[in-house]
């Protein structure tokens, strides 16, 4: 018969498995499906909705670790190392937070709704972040307002693609069992 010890280990070891996973692939996501802006010497990219994802799969903490590491990994690998420390707190606090909306509203509402809500509130982090970071800790002012713009874009794309994905995981047995997803 298995110890209490036993299942403790194996549900942390599968937790920080998962969360390894979600942040490689927020950043992959990142990197790898990205549109440059020219306007803004930024991109937009796919890494939201990995960041979305892991809040609602992996919950505040463990989402929070593997977005925000994932997508400043991502800054840090494509040269944008002066956003890596604001986008780890940027992606951080969204996944903690929808993972928080969700939670609080999962219960209330059906479950795609409660998704686009937390995300609507995630993205809001991201785009009210990004501004701040930009004009004030990189001393942008005013002229972080064209980013706020990308950032709405990018937030959009993510939102979407994230509450599709997660459609579709729930109505996969095994996805859903790997991940034991119960929302």
């Amino acid at each position: 018969m298995p110890k209490v010890t036993d299942f403790m280990k194996s549900f942390t070891l599968k937790k920080m498995l998962l969360s390894a996973l979600f942040a490689a692939l927020a950043c992959v996501a990142t990197m790898v499906i990205s549109f440059p802006i020219p306007a803004t010497q930024g991109y937009i990219n796919m890494g939201d909705c990995m960041v979305l994802m892991s809040g609602w799969i992996l919950g505040g903490l463990y989402g929070a670790l593997a977005g925000g590491i994932g997508s400043a990994l991502a800054d840090l690998l494509l040269g944008y190392t002066v956003y890596a420390p604001g986008t780890f707190i940027i992606k951080a606090l969204m996944a903690a937070a929808a993972f928080l909306v969700f939670t609080a509203l999962k219960n209330k509402l059906p479950s795609p709704v409660s998704r686009i809500i937390s995300g609507i509130c995630a993205e809001a982090i991201m785009v009210a972040g990004y501004f701040l970071y930009e004009s004030v800790f990189l001393g942008y002012g005013l002229g972080a307002v064209p980013s706020v713009f990308s950032n709405l874009i990018q937030a959009c794309g993510g939102l979407v693609l994230s509450v599709l994905i997660m459609e579709i995981i729930k109505s996969n047995r095994y996805i859903a069992g790997v991940i034991n997803h119960k929302a």
